[in-house]
């Protein structure tokens, strides 16, 4: 599982970061465009942010993660690029 949560991890990253680059470069050009992406773009990042969190959950006693690195790890899924940085510092050993 810890596996799985290290893939969700980066996605999760690169989905956010995908979003991100919708909102911040294609919606200033190309309206349309940006409305057509949005939808499957922020859906997919939903999903895997509920997955996310919910791997954090379940691994938290399995990986033995105290409450202050269990909410870094939480805290991790709302900053661009810190999911990175979770999966390798946390997630090495996967």
């Amino acid at each position: 599982m810890l596996k799985i949560f290290k893939i969700t991890a980066i996605l999760e990253g690169i989905s956010y970061l995908v979003l991100f680059a919708n909102m911040l470069f294609i919606k200033p050009t190309n309206l349309e465009l940006y409305k057509t992406l949005l939808y499957p773009i922020g859906m997919s990042h939903g999903v895997l942010f509920i997955a996310y969190v919910l791997l954090a959950v379940l691994l938290k006693r399995s990986q033995k993660w105290s409450i202050p690195v269990f909410g870094f790890i939480l805290l991790a899924s709302l900053l661009p690029f810190a999911t990175f940085y979770i999966e390798q510092k946390y997630l090495k050993n996967a």
